[in-house]
Parts: C-alpha cells; sequence; structure tokens
C-alpha cells in the first residue's frame, strides 16, 4: 500500500465522518462540555434524542420525516463509495452479499446481541445517573398522535442503518485498506461510536464503547451487517417505544 493510496482512502474517511458521524461526535463533545460547565452539572443535565419540532402535528410529522429521510443520505454515500471499488462483474448481489439474508440465524444473532448489549447497557445508564457520570436521557418529546409509533419506530430503524453502515460496513473495509489490524479497527470504531454518544454522557460514552467492540467483533466473526443493523433497531425501538408508552401513563 503507498503512502498516496493512504492518503486517498484517509481522506475519504475524514469526508464521510466530517459530513455525517464525525461531525456528530464534535457537537456531542461540546455538549458534553456545556454540561460538565453548567450550575446543574452533568448529573443534573438531560438530553433529548427525538425531539418534536412544532405544535401542529402535520408540520411535525413533515419534520420527523424530512430528517429521517435525508439523515439516511450519509449511509447510502458510503455504500456507494463501497460499491464503486467493486468489479463490474462483482456488482450483482454484492449488497445481499454485504448485508446477509433475512433469515432465521439473522434473527436468532440479532436478538442475541441486542440482549446481551441492551439489558447490561440499562444497568449501566442507571448506575451512571447514579453516580452523576451521565444526564438523564429523555428518549422522545414527541405528542401522542398517531403516527408517534411509527415514526419512533423510523426512527430507530434510521439510526441503526447510518450507524452500523458507516461505524462498520464503511469504516472497516477503509482502515483495512490503509493496514489497520483486526484489532485496532474494532478499537478505532468502538471510540468513534462512543465519541458521538458522549451528549449523554461518560455512562453513553462507555456503554456505546462497548456495544462497538461487540459488534466489530460479530461483524468481523459473521461478515454480514444485517444482525447488527437489526439488534440496533431492536434496542433503539424498545427504548424509544417504551419511554413513549409510559409517557403516556404518566399524568
Amino acid at each position: 500500500m503507498t503512502q498516496t493510496s493512504n492518503r486517498k482512502w484517509l481522506s475519504e474517511i475524514a469526508i464521510v465522518l466530517g459530513l455525517s458521524l464525525g461531525a456528530s461526535a464534535v457537537y456531542s463533545l461540546l455538549s458534553l462540555v456545556i454540561k460538565l460547565t453548567s450550575p446543574e452539572g452533568l448529573g443534573g443535565s438531560h438530553t433529548t434524542i427525538n425531539i418534536s419540532y412544532s405544535d401542529n402535528q402535520v408540520i411535525d410529522l413533515t419534520y420527523q420525516l424530512l430528517g429521517i429521510g435525508f439523515g439516511v443520505v450519509p449511509a447510502l454515500l458510503a455504500l456507494f463509495l463501497l460499491s464503486r471499488d467493486l468489479p463490474s462483474d462483482d456488482q450483482q448481489g454484492w449488497l445481499g452479499n454485504f448485508f446477509g439474508k433475512f433469515n432465521l440465524t439473522t434473527w436468532l444473532r440479532a436478538v442475541t446481541l441486542a440482549a446481551v448489549i441492551g439489558i447490561p447497557g440499562i444497568g449501566l445508564y442507571f448506575a451512571a445517573r447514579a453516580f452523576g457520570l451521565a444526564a438523564k436521557v429523555i428518549p422522545t418529546e414527541l405528542g401522542a398522535y398517531w403516527w408517534t409509533i411509527p415514526v419512533l419506530i423510523l426512527a430507530a430503524a434510521r439510526a441503526a442503518f447510518v450507524e452500523e453502515v458507516i461505524v462498520v460496513g464503511y469504516l472497516f473495509d477503509r482502515l483495512g485498506r490503509v493496514g489497520a489490524s483486526k484489532l485496532q479497527t474494532n478499537v478505532i470504531g468502538a471510540v468513534i461510536r462512543g465519541s458521538y454518544h458522549l451528549y449523554q454522557g461518560f455512562g453513553g460514552f462507555i456503554g456505546n464503547a462497548v456495544m462497538g467492540l461487540a459488534f466489530g467483533w460479530a461483524y468481523q466473526r459473521w461478515g454480514r451487517l444485517l444482525p447488527l443493523v437489526i439488534a440496533h433497531w431492536i434496542m433503539d425501538a424498545v427504548v424509544f417505544i417504551g419511554y413513549a408508552f409510559v409517557a403516556r401513563l404518566i399524568p
């Protein structure tokens, strides 16, 4: 691998991350600094993931759908860049090989990953809150409209698709091209994943970095992205919808 080639791949990585999760990491770090320096401190702060944009439900729904739609574009760019590197005779069926098939094995792997990471993750969040190492996370503030649950499901799917495509599928390929080992690649991906969750506090960074290590290991072992996307979607959907449902029951 020549030095020129390395610069090319590293430049492309910087651009893709700068358009997506890398920018989120910078804003997340700034959000953490603001919380740490606020009078209430990190433990007394809160952060909302799915925010409402208008009291008018039609306008709010429009904003939500546009945000979800435009939000997946960086992941589509990453997929385009990955597919462009393949020989023309490898194009057919590439996405299927990359993501994997919707079969029982895929679902079992996804559910197992979601349980192994999601359940301890909830415990870590409450522990971090108890020690003042995490802000209070409000998964959604959307009103109780007919479209709330479907939009939250789509929002969870968008987050899962974008994060796993970019941080695992794309980044692992590109880091491999510049000579990073599997361990180095996995650690870098985990740190990036944790960094754009710093707005939640140090607990959010640690929990998501651990998730990144587990997901990275699973991808390197299985060679398929779909179990990771489904597992991530399950975890986010449970949190988003569960909070929205409970919020409806609380006066």
